[in-house]
């Protein structure tokens, strides 16, 4: 009797490991996305932000060296500007701003440009 109760346990065993197996196998759902179509505002995402000194500005682009750290060196970021994006009048080359960005198609998208504290140099 013993031994017909070992082989059962160890049937179940050999029967329940591939069993397992299978199953962490299976792909999950795809996740639901929706593309945004050309022209309309994307999806919320993340959103980013950086400050620095503004190196250039013009209606499409912001060029903006970020401030250094203990752990990076100070370097360039280029940020795409569109009719949507918010910013201060005050802008210009030189000025210290925050920006709110988030990436679109590996680019910066920026969507809301302000003064930071720092005097233009």
């Amino acid at each position: 009797m013993k031994k017909l109760f070992q082989a059962t346990v160890v049937a179940a065993a050999v029967l329940a490991v591939p069993a397992l197996s299978l199953a962490a196998q299976t792909t999950p759902a795809a996740p639901t996305t929706t593309k945004a179509k050309s022209g309309s505002k994307p999806a919320a995402g993340t959103v980013y932000s950086a400050t620095g000194v503004v190196k250039s500005l013009d209606a499409s682009t912001l060029v903006l060296t970020e401030k250094p750290s203990k752990k990076k060196k100070s370097h360039d970021v280029h940020f795409v500007v569109d009719s949507s994006t918010q910013k201060d009048a005050n802008i210009a080359a030189g000025s210290t701003v925050h920006v709110k960005y988030h990436n679109d198609a590996k680019k910066h998208v920026a969507t809301e440009i302000r003064a930071g504290s720092g005097k233009k140099s």
